[in-house]
C-alpha cells in the first residue's frame, strides 16, 4: 500500500500560513504567494534586528548630545573629557542619566570640563 504525505504537507503549510497571518490581502491565503512574503519578511526581520542596535545608539546620541549642549558642552567634547576623566559609562547608561537624573548629568558634564592635568595625559 502507497503512503501519501498529505499529514505532513499540510502541518509544512499549516505554518507558514501562520506566519503570514496579518499579511495582505492574497499574501495571506495562496501557497505560492504566501511562500514569497515569509520569506521576505523574515529577511526583513534578520536584517532589522542587527539594524536595530544601530538605531539605539543614534537615539542615544542625540539625546546625550542635546542634554551637553544645555550645559555648554558638545558630545565630543563630553566624550573625549569623560574618558580622560576615567568614567566608562557607555552611551546607553549616560542617555537615561541625561533624561531621567539631571543633577546626576550634570555633575558628569563638569567632570568633563576639567581641564587636563599633566600627570593624567595619555600621550
Amino acid at each position: 500500500m502507497r503512503i501519501k504525505g498529505g499529514v505532513y504537507t499540510r502541518q509544512r503549510k499549516k505554518k507558514f500560513f501562520r506566519f503570514a497571518k496579518g499579511s495582505y490581502a492574497s499574501k495571506r491565503s495562496r501557497w505560492r504567494q504566501v511562500i514569497q512574503q515569509v520569506e521576505r519578511s523574515l529577511r526583513f526581520a534578520y536584517r532589522d534586528r542587527r539594524d536595530r542596535k544601530g538605531t539605539f545608539r543614534r537615539l542615544w546620541i542625540t539625546r546625550i548630545n542635546a542634554a551637553t549642549r544645555q550645559h555648554g558642552l558638545s558630545y565630543s567634547r563630553l566624550m573625549a573629557g569623560l574618558r580622560r576623566a576615567g568614567v566608562l559609562l557607555d552611551r546607553r547608561s549616560l542617555a537615561e542619566l541625561a533624561v531621567a537624573d539631571a543633577p546626576v548629568f550634570q555633575k558628569l558634564v563638569a567632570l568633563a570640563k576639567q581641564p587636563v592635568s599633566p600627570s593624567t595625559s595619555t600621550r
